[in-house]
C-alpha cells in the first residue's frame, strides 16, 4: 500500500499507534503523538515537527519525504495526516 498512514492498535499493546510509510511500519511513541496533536492544533510547520518525531534517523526521514512525493498533493496528505492524528 502507498501513501502514508496511521493506525490505531489495543490498549494492550506497548506501541498503541503504528505509521505506515509505503510498505513499511514504524511504532509511535505516546509521547509522539501528543506532541503531534498539540502540533497539529496550531497552524505553525507540521511538516518539520512531524519528520523531526517520527524520523528520528536519517533512514526514516528519507522514506518520508520519498513517499510524500510519490504522492501528487502533498499538501493534502500532510492535512489527512493532520486530522488522522486528532482523532487518534
Amino acid at each position: 500500500m502507498d501513501g502514508v498512514r496511521f493506525e490505531r492498535r489495543s490498549e494492550g499493546d506497548y506501541y498503541k499507534v503504528i505509521l505506515h510509510i509505503g510498505s513499511t511500519y514504524v511504532p509511535v511513541s505516546d509521547e509522539d503523538v501528543e506532541a503531534l496533536k498539540k502540533e497539529s492544533a496550531l497552524s505553525g510547520a507540521f511538516l518539520e515537527l512531524f519528520l523531526d518525531r517520527i524520523g528520528y534517523s536519517s533512514y526514516l526521514k528519507d522514506q518520508l519525504k520519498a513517499e510524500l512525493g510519490k504522492i501528487g498533493n502533498s499538501s493534502e496528505q500532510l492535512s489527512l495526516l493532520r486530522q488522522a492524528i486528532r482523532e487518534l
